[in-house]
This record gives C-alpha cells, structure tokens and sequence, in this order.
C-alpha cells in the first residue's frame, strides 16, 4: 500500500519487549527507564494476528526487535508463528547477540531468514564502556553459532558518533571483512532535536525510500521513529490502525519525545 507521499509501505518492525540485557549509554539512560506494564504486553498470538491483518494490508517484510527480542521467554515459538504466515517474504532479527549462542541453531529451524547483530566495538574495555556489560564474548560465541546454524546472510550494526573512520568503527569493520559479515554504520540519532542521517551501508534514514512501519511492544503503531503519534491496534482495529498510521507518516522526520529503546531503533 502507498503513502500519501508514494512510497510502498512494505516492512514492518515489531517491537517484542522494551526490555534489554544491555544498558548501551546512546539507548538507555543511566538513571533508568519506566518500562511497560506486563500486562500491557501484546502475547505472541496477539501479534501472529495483528501481522496476518498487516500481511493482507500490503506488509510483507518483518523485522523482530525489542528492547531486546531474545530476552523474552519462548521467543522461538514467535518466530515459528511469523514464520508460518502466507506472504511473508522476509523474517528477520535485530539483537544484541548475547543470548545469541543459546537461541541460533532454534531460530533458524523455525524460520529465521536473516540477523543483525549491535557490535560497536571489539575491544573489551570498549565494549564495557559502552554497553555497560562485559558480554563481548557472549557475542562473539553468538556470532559463531550462527554461522554454525546455517545464518547466510548476517550484518553487524556498529553505532558511530560521526564517523565510520573512528577507532572502534575500523576494528569492527576489519573484523566484519575477515568473518564474511555485512557492517552498517549508524551514526548517533537524537530523536529529541530531530537529528538523524543516512546508515552507512544500509537504507535506514533514508526518509525518501522509507518503506516501514513500527509496531510497540504495548500494541501501537508508529508511522515514523520520529514521531509521538501512534496508533494503537487494541483501540482502532489492526486496520484502521493502519490506514491512519499510513495517512500520518510524515514526509521527513521531525523532533519526537518517544524513547527508541522500546522501538529497537
């Protein structure tokens, strides 16, 4: 389905948990976050529904984040729901990677196509630094057992302050090439002043091409990261939902108050 600006609206990222087994500084606040009630959360079958509603509606590429998605107990059986709904091209994963080595080997028998991974540095004390956590390891064994579980195609998102030429960039980039992993370079977003760019060696901040829509954790759905108004499928409908986040999706993005942790980004 088209946008009142023409673009196909095709991919939608789904939101399982604002919870994270991270507490990278760029995402999360130190003096914490107000998560979401439990009993706010949509369950699996809530969700299997509301994307065979969008599946009809045009969507036909879906993208499972968090917080942090495999955090969530028996994620594995979402991903067998998603994975079995007529019209789905595309299923694919953001994650942290820690809880990646438990999880790779279930997630690609039950229909997993494809995994980006968050590695902003390989440098332990850098890793630390940034994540608040020292998982390195855990991730790099992550990554491991992906490629063991018959993953082809995974990229590693690296998270930059300005330039893919930083230190940690450079090493997580040589680390990419000797391992066959795809990199995508995102430069520090502040959804508050509305300050954005392109992802180096992805689509992503290209408002021109945006094809995606976001569904919350809680069941609302967010025309554009950069944007306070939602739409929630429990009140209106999946497809009135729908219609009217298509009808307000703006053409660029502006300054917004949500807070990206609970989106995946």
């Amino acid at each position: 389905m088209l946008d009142k600006f023409d673009r196909k609206i095709n991919y939608l990222r789904i939101s399982v948990t604002d919870r994270c087994n991270q507490r990278c500084y760029y995402c999360m606040p130190k003096e914490g976050v107000n998560f979401i009630k439990h009993e706010d959360i949509l369950s699996y079958e809530e969700i299997a529904e509301i994307t065979v509603e969008l599946v009809g509606l045009g969507i036909d590429k879906v993208r499972l984040t968090g917080g942090e998605p495999l955090v969530r107990r028996g994620i594995i059986s979402l991903v067998s729901m998603l994975s079995n709904i007529e019209g789905i091209k595309d299923l694919s994963m953001t994650t942290n990677g820690v809880l990646l080595s438990k999880y790779a080997e279930e997630l690609k028998k039950n229909g997993l196509d494809r995994l980006n991974v968050s590695l902003d540095s390989i440098n332990p004390a850098e890793y630390k630094k940034i994540t608040n956590f020292d998982k390195l390891k855990e991730v790099l064994d992550g990554l491991q057992a992906a490629v063991k579980a018959g993953f082809k195609t995974i990229k590693l998102n690296c998270v930059i302050k300005e330039s893919s030429d930083e230190e940690n960039a450079r090493e997580v980039a040589e680390f990419a090439a000797e391992n066959g992993f795809e990199i995508r370079f995102i430069r520090m977003m502040n959804i508050a002043k509305g300050e954005f760019w392109p992802v180096e060696g992805g689509d992503g901040g290209n408002c021109k091409s945006c094809n995606r829509l976001r569904l919350s954790s809680d069941g609302r759905l967010f025309p554009c990261l950069f944007s306070d108004k939602t739409f929630s499928v429990k009140d209106l409908g999946v497809e009135e939902a729908f219609k009217q986040a298509l009808e307000y999706k703006p053409e660029t993005g502006k300054r917004a108050e949500n807070k990206f942790y609970t989106l995946g980004g």
